[in-house]
């Protein structure tokens, strides 16, 4: 993901930030309001670290992926769900109404 999606939805990242950094705190996330410089000084300061370790763990964080929750639109879910067709069964198609996931083993009726 790139630092513009973090910053467009700060909010919404509070929670996987805190799974990625646990000592974060909420109050402390809204004063930083998606400023990447203040960020970063504050997971350095939080962690314990240099700026430039803090740097690279930001990094790493952000080459995962956004989550599902943070990013709602069209083309971010299309994306979404031709990459989740790795997931999919052979014969199966992601693309498919998934109100029925799970009753594989049952005959259409």
């Amino acid at each position: 993901m790139k630092w513009h999606h973090v910053a467009e939805n700060w909010p919404a990242f509070y929670e996987a930030i805190i799974d990625k950094w646990p000592a974060a705190d909420e109050a402390e996330l809204d004063e930083i309001d998606g400023d990447q410089r203040r960020f970063l000084r504050y997971i350095a300061e939080i962690e314990g670290m240099e700026r430039d370790e803090a740097r690279e763990d930001i990094r790493e964080w952000l080459a995962g992926e956004i989550p599902s929750d943070v990013v709602m639109d069209e083309m971010h879910d299309g994306v979404s769900i031709r990459n989740s067709s790795k997931y999919v069964g052979e014969g199966e198609d992601e693309y498919d109404d998934d109100a029925r996931f799970g009753d594989d083993d049952q005959d259409d009726d």
